[in-house]
C-alpha cells in the first residue's frame, strides 16, 4: 500500500492514536548491499515501553564512565588446558569479509521496501570487500542467569557490557558477531540460504494491553531450545529472539552511539547475519534486547578497536 510516495508498511496502535509506519520506496532488482544495512523494522514501529531511551536529539545526561569494551579479568573466563574456548563458549577461526553481496532469489515481502525479507538466495555469495583473519571465543547460547529458563532480557549495550565484564568476557564487535553467525560461506542466515521456521521469529501475536498501554508480548524461548537455529560454527539462537548488542564499527569512542543491534527478535524482520538496529543509544533497553559475550584467546588480541 502507498501513501504520499512512500510505501506502508503496517499501522501500529500506541498510546494517543496510530502510528502509520512507512519507508521510501527503492529501485526494484537489485542485488541486496548488505555490509551497512540500517536499523531494523521495529526500530521505527516499535510502540512506547518502560524504560524505552530518549531519542537522538534529546539532551543528555553528563557522559559516565564508558562501558568497558575489553575484559579486564580473563581468568573468569580462562580456556582449557589446552588452549581453547571455555566450556559455554565455541571457537571462532577463519576468515571473515568486511563486506558481501547477496542476490535475493526469491522475496516474502515487496523488494522495493528497505526491510523486505528474502525467502531463499542465490547459494553463492560474493566478497567484494578484504579477508580479514578473526579467532576469538563467543557464547554459545545468549545469556541465561543461573536458575532462569528463559535468557536474560531488558539488557542494553552498557549492562550488557557489565555483565560480560564481570564473566572476563566483553561484548563482541560487529564484525565477530557477523562472522559467528554466516561463517566463511558468508550465509545470510546462520542456518543456510533459505529463510526457514527454525528460530524464534515472524511471530504474529506481538502485543498485549498493560493498564491502558500497549505492550510487547514476551515471545523468548530458552536458549537452544530452537536445535536447528544455529550458525555454521555452532552458535545458537543468532537469528530471532532476542537482539543483541555489539560495538559497532568505527564507533569505539563514539558514546552514547556504540551499539548496533544484531540478529533480531521474534517479530517478522529480517533476522539475517549482517543487518544491525543502529537507532537506539547505548542505554536502550527492552523486553527484545539480551546479550551474548565474546573473549579473547591467549595470545590471541581480537579486542574491539572500532
Amino acid at each position: 500500500m502507498k501513501w504520499g510516495g512512500w510505501a506502508v508498511l503496517g499501522v501500529a496502535m500506541v498510546s494517543g492514536g496510530l502510528w502509520l509506519v512507512a519507508s521510501a520506496e527503492a529501485p526494484a532488482g537489485q542485488a541486496e548491499p548488505i555490509a551497512a544495512a540500517p536499523e531494523s523494522l521495529m526500530a521505527a514501529a516499535e510502540p512506547a515501553t518502560e524504560g524505552a531511551e530518549a531519542a537522538p536529539e534529546q539532551a543528555l545526561e553528563p557522559a559516565p564512565p564508558e562501558a568497558p569494551l575489553s575484559a579486564p579479568n580473563p581468568a573468569a573466563a580462562s580456556p582449557s588446558a589446552d588452549g581453547s574456548c571455555p566450556d559455554e563458549m565455541v571457537l571462532v577461526d577463519g576468515d571473515y569479509c568486511t563486506d558481501v553481496r547477496h542476490t535475493c532469489r526469491e522475496w516474502l515481502d515487496d523488494p522495493k521496501l528497505p526491510y523486505a525479507r528474502c525467502k531463499v538466495y542465490e547459494p553463492v555469495a560474493k566478497c567484494v570487500g578484504k579477508r580479514v583473519a578473526l579467532k576469538y571465543c563467543i557464547d554459545r547460547h545468549e545469556y541465561t542467569a543461573p536458575g532462569d529458563e528463559l535468557p536474560l532480557n531488558h539488557q542494553s549495550f552498557m549492562s550488557g557490557a557489565k555483565l560480560c565484564k564481570a564473566q572476563g568476557k566483553r561484548l563482541c564487535s560487529e564484525q565477530e558477531w557477523n562472522f559467528a553467525c554466516e561463517g566463511e560461506e558468508m550465509r545470510p542466515y546462520p542456518y543456510g540460504w533459505e529463510r526457514k521456521p527454525v528460530c524464534n521469529q515472524d511471530q504474529e501475536d506481538l502485543y498485549t494491553m498493560v493498564k491502558g498501554r500497549q505492550q510487547l508480548k514476551d515471545r523468548r524461548k530458552p536458549a537452544g531450545e530452537l536445535a536447528e537455529c544455529v550458525s555454521p560454527f555452532g552458535v545458537h539462537d543468532l537469528a530471532g529472539n532476542l537482539d543483541e548488542p555489539t560495538l559497532r564499527e568505527g564507533a569505539t569512542h563514539n558514546y552514547p552511539f556504540r551499539t548496533a543491534l544484531k540478529g533480531g527478535w521474534w517479530m517478522a524482520a529480517r533476522n539475517r547475519c549482517r543487518p544491525a538496529t543502529t537507532a537506539h543509544d547505548d542505554h536502550y533497553e527492552g523486553i527484545q534486547v539480551g546479550v551474548r559475550c565474546c573473549a579473547d584467546l591467549p595470545g590471541e588480541d581480537q579486542s574491539p578497536n572500532g
